[in-house]
């Protein structure tokens, strides 16, 4: 968790090579540097309080120095309700109370982040305890060096616009000395501490730029300076099924290799275009990027473009090969077109398995089930509901979700809802409009008559195979959430409400091609006769779940292959993930699911590089 890779410009790791190059150590630091018995010979950060970076708190004009005047006046700010933006170890955080319900109001405004929860950093495990529930497992992971955010299970409430309704709560401890001295002095035992960022833009590094884009929402910035180099965002995790799960691979764990069963020297993968991270081949060797985001984002895309060339200039990397998704609108995809250089285009969902695969060693077929929201298919469509018979060299599409219309396209995934109109017009064609007004009342009449016509006109209406968007439907059809203010935030709610004493299903049909179309009218039926919401989502996770291992049991018949890996955003979902794996498990059924890597798109890159390596070694047979 410490500051080696924000601080590093070039190999070696020599000082003269890091952001420290321009503090001269003081006498006393040297001979500890240079005595090779010493704990700190050869430290390149070393540094005291004569030698090494000072903090600075800046509030309008004022400004103090002495880090004790800083962390006094700093926690009476916080006291009073202050929203403050604070420089970590890769980039500035924004922080208020998590007691005070008007300061995290005050810090979403100012963020423009509207819905999606906020991080907490505890004071200690003691204080987490009592607002979190903690097993060992999580327990172990909170406290490892690393020192990610985990996602646990809430016990007591903090202010309510921290979570934001959902029952889970993003918990770290605290990794940096200012932290430590911080809570010292804090009466609150929690701080929201989030990337100091303007909604969805990357977090922002650069002291003047925080001065810019983070003073007018601050009442204060407390900032150091040693330059940051390269940008890292807090990592995200959680446990599952014992299993510490990566999320968000950055601070504590970029960019340090996975070794992989191919040589992969000179390829570069570029990701896919949400939650990005990219990865480069060096012999043996995976090196995934930190978290780098959306590359619709300009300043994102910016930041994609910089770090590919320090990681190539950091690690020796001399491109040959390019490993992109097959599609050609992704930014990530249009980079390697535009480098000039061989391109090796790669089905999205083939990725996803790809990079579970590497991240397990394996080298042989197996059967992926890969669910997400989107991904190009080979077909032209949009995938995301998938079972495939892959290696790295190839796949076969083995089954999938039935095909639905997407009105709106990208649309669907803020207004969930037009996915539920959708599947309500594919089972039900003729439902008269009257109906299908009571059952969206807060959708106005005019917008639900026009995006019946788009489907009825297929006008601006790709199909899709997607699990994700399968979930936005029944989150929107049973009124948990019509429209999304941040990426994926119905199936998350779908979640959060289900009951887990609830172990029926609803039906489904068909193979090869899997129709929920039984599946939409149950639903509605329970909707009609107001059964629970929760009790609606718990059959409806139980229905996924059996989809996957009935589907399953029927191409292991079909080809003896006892391998299953799990891939993709929508097994980020706790209840899926957790239950699919005791199923098969329990089935005798081998199955692979993502600890390492992201099972998101943040994980693709490494699935793009082995597929791409493995066509490389054909080729030259």
């Amino acid at each position: 968790c410490g500051p080696r890779f924000t601080i590093i410009q070039e190999l070696p790791y020599d000082r003269k090579n890091t952001t420290m190059a321009e503090f001269d150590m003081c006498p006393s630091c040297r001979e500890e540097y240079i005595t090779i018995t010493n704990r700190r010979f050869h430290a390149q950060p070393v540094a005291c309080n004569h030698c090494g970076p000072v903090y600075t708190l800046k509030n309008g004009e004022q400004e103090k120095q002495n880090i004790n005047d800083i962390i006094a006046y700093l926690s009476k700010l916080i006291k009073s309700g202050a929203v403050v933006a604070l420089k970590g170890t890769g980039g500035y955080h924004l922080a208020c109370d998590a007691m005070n319900e008007e300061a995290v109001k005050k810090l979403r405004n100012g963020k423009v982040r509207e819905k999606k929860p906020f991080a907490v950093m505890f004071r200690d495990d003691v204080s987490l305890a009592k607002y979190a529930v903690v097993n060992q497992k999580e327990h172990e992971l909170l406290s490892s060096w690393r020192r990610p955010i985990v996602l646990l299970q809430s016990k007591k409430s903090l202010a309510p616009s921290v979570s934001m309704g959902f029952p889970t709560l993003g918990a770290m401890l605290p990794y940096m000395p200012f932290h430590y001295l911080l809570f010292e002095k804090l009466e609150t035992p929690a701080i929201v501490l989030t990337s100091g960022n303007i909604s969805d833009e990357p977090v922002i590094i650069d002291d003047p730029e925080a001065k810019k884009r983070l003073g007018p929402i601050t009442d204060a910035i407390v900032q150091y300076n040693r330059a940051i180099h390269n940008r890292c965002d807090d990592s995200v995790s959680m446990v599952v099924n014992q299993k510490p799960r990566l999320l968000r691979r950055s601070r504590g764990y970029a960019p340090s290799p996975i070794r992989l069963p191919l040589n992969t020297e000179g390829i570069i993968a570029t990701g896919a275009e949400l939650v990005n991270c990219f990865c480069i081949g060096k012999g043996n060797q995976g090196i995934l990027s930190q978290h780098i985001g959306d590359l619709k984002n300009y300043e994102t895309y910016t930041f994609y473009t910089e770090s590919l060339e320090r990681f190539k200039r950091l690690f020796r990397v001399s491109p040959s090969l390019m490993a992109a998704d097959l599609h050609p609108d992704y930014l990530s995809t249009r980079y390697a077109m535009e480098t000039g250089l061989p391109v090796e285009y790669i089905q999205h969902h083939h990725a996803h398995i790809a990079s579970c695969m590497a991240e397990h060693g394996l080298n042989e077929k197996v059967i992926g089930v890969s669910m997400d929201g989107t991904g190009m298919g080979t077909d032209g469509n949009i995938w995301g509901g998938e079972f495939l018979i892959c290696d790295y060299a190839d796949f076969v599409r083995s089954a999938h979700f039935e095909y639905i219309p997407a009105p709106g396209g990208d649309k669907v995934t803020h207004e969930p809802w037009r996915m539920a109109l959708s599947y309500l017009n594919h089972v039900f064609p003729d439902m008269d409009q009257d109906i299908l007004q009571d059952i969206f009342e807060d959708v106005p009449l005019s917008a639900l008559k026009l995006v019946r016509e788009m489907i009825t006109k297929n006008i601006n209406c790709p199909l899709t195979s997607s699990a994700g968007r399968l979930f936005d439907a029944v989150a929107a059809l049973t009124g948990i959430c019509r429209y999304s203010g941040f990426h994926a935030e119905a199936p998350m709610k779908l979640e959060a409400i289900l009951d887990p004493s609830v172990k029926d299903a609803y039906p489904f049909s068909g193979f090869p091609v899997i129709s929920f179309r039984e599946t939409i009218s149950a639903i509605l039926n329970d909707y009609k006769k107001k059964v629970s919401p929760s009790i609606i989502a718990a059959r409806f996770h139980n229905t996924i779940i059996s989809v996957i291992f009935i589907t399953i049991k029927k191409i292991k018949a079909d080809t003896r292959i006892n391998k299953v890996v799990l891939s993709g955003g929508v097994f980020q979902n706790r209840y899926l993930l957790e239950q699919t794996e005791k199923l098969l498990q329990n089935n005798h059924i081998e199955v692979y699911s993502h600890q390492s890597v992201p099972t998101n798109d943040g994980g693709i890159a490494l699935g793009q590089l082995m597929v791409a390596a493995k066509r490389r070694t054909i080729s030259c047979v």
